[in-house]
């Protein structure tokens, strides 16, 4: 069973896709989201969930007080479960934050075609979850193409699997943190500093 682990949703049920997907755990969904929260780093925010499945990510975001969230998710099985979870949240927003409403758009596109299409928009938060058949040089790739959409104190959170390796940062993304939980891994990345003239 996934659920909405704090926040307005809090203990929310949500649905899963039937196949194709591997959701996040609550204990680890609670520890990304505990490390986040420290660093104010939800509140607020304008995130992107990239590989979304349920889009449990994306929804605790918003659950935990982030103004706006994309999902995007290629399966149409899974967008659908995205957007079916995204109305129960909101739907829990408004029994319990009268006036505020944080906006949710799930997109049922390929993530390479979303990150194509999306000039000019910007991300505080964003989260990757890729499949297990998505290769270490395909999410390279992906994050490649995700830079230009971050804004200058973006976070970009990476789960895998414990047993693959770190993944391949652009020259503009730098590694701030990483964390394993059991057989997950999770990386905390951030814009480069700009680098200083000699």
């Amino acid at each position: 069973m996934t659920r909405i682990v704090s926040g307005f949703a809090g203990s929310l049920t949500l649905a899963v896709p039937r196949a194709g997907t591997r959701p996040t755990s609550d204990r680890v969904r609670e520890a990304i989201f505990s490390s986040l929260d420290a660093m104010d780093a939800v509140r607020g925010m304008k995130v992107l969930d990239l590989y979304a499945g349920s889009g449990a990510l994306g929804l605790e975001a918003v659950s935990r007080g982030a103004a706006s969230a994309v999902l995007v998710e290629q399966n149409g099985h899974a967008a659908g479960v995205c957007r079916s979870n995204a109305a129960a949240v909101l739907k829990a927003g408004e029994r319990a934050r009268a006036g505020i409403s944080p906006r949710v758009d799930v997109r049922q596109a390929s993530v390479r075609s979303y990150l194509g299409q999306a000039a000019g928009r910007s991300f505080e938060l964003v989260f990757l979850d890729p499949p297990y058949d998505v290769t270490d040089d395909e999410l390279g790739d992906v994050l490649t193409a995700l830079v230009p959409l971050l804004n200058d104190d973006a976070l970009v959170v990476v789960e895998r699997s414990a047993r693959s390796p770190e993944p391949h940062w652009p020259e503009a993304l730098e590694l701030l943190r990483s964390k394993t939980y059991g057989e997950t891994a999770v990386w905390f990345a951030q814009p480069a500093a700009p680098s200083q003239p000699e």
